[in-house]
């Protein structure tokens, strides 16, 4: 290769890796959510988890993505529990509505979901076996009625062994739909905001 070629080949190789750094990284924030009656807010028309999520988006400029199991989930909320016990039980793996196309784009994941049964609900488990999380980082929260995050940020460690899994927020149920002052102070104490 002659001298003037190679330079020619040099510049656009550091062109294109010049690019590639000044291109902005993309978040998403992907969560899993249920309407209809939940435990201590009565019925509900948006999740719990589902206003935490929209907040997050909101102030991190992210896309969303809502998880919705293919199967409805019941709407009541004795109900709702008998069907998460049984999954969990099982480790059913419910199919998905739709996946994310462009999985791949996305770099930092902020993962919300509710606690059903004190782990992750079963469609989020398939979600995230459905992707490889090599390289990405993800932010977990979660909306519950007591117990924290429970043990979820170890299990989704455990899925997505490529991925670096930061800290992740608690918030009840109640705050979410009754408190949204109160959710939206620690979202930002938790972004850094």
């Amino acid at each position: 290769m002659d001298q003037k070629r190679m330079k020619k080949t040099l510049c656009c190789l550091l062109a294109i890796v010049a690019f590639s750094v000044m291109l902005p990284a993309k978040s998403l924030v992907a969560y899993f959510s249920q309407t209809g009656e939940q435990y201590g807010v009565g019925v509900i028309e948006k999740g719990n988890t589902e206003l935490v999520a929209r907040y997050i988006a909101d102030k991190t400029g992210a896309d969303l993505f809502h998880i919705i199991a293919d199967e409805d989930y019941p709407k009541t909320y004795n109900a709702l529990t008998v069907v998460a016990k049984e999954e969990l039980k099982n480790k059913k793996r419910p199919s998905l509505v739709r996946d994310i196309t462009d999985f791949d784009a996305y770099d930092t994941l902020y993962l919300g979901y509710p606690i059903w049964w004190g782990d992750l609900p079963m469609a989020v488990y398939t979600f995230l076996e459905n992707h490889d999380w090599k390289g990405k980082t993800i932010y977990p929260f979660c909306t519950h009625a007591g117990s924290g995050l429970s043990d979820t940020v170890q299990s989704i460690r455990k899925e997505c062994k490529n991925a670096q899994v930061g800290k992740g927020l608690a918030i009840q149920g109640t705050v979410a739909q009754k408190s949204p002052a109160e959710m939206k102070k620690a979202v930002d104490a938790w972004l850094g905001k």
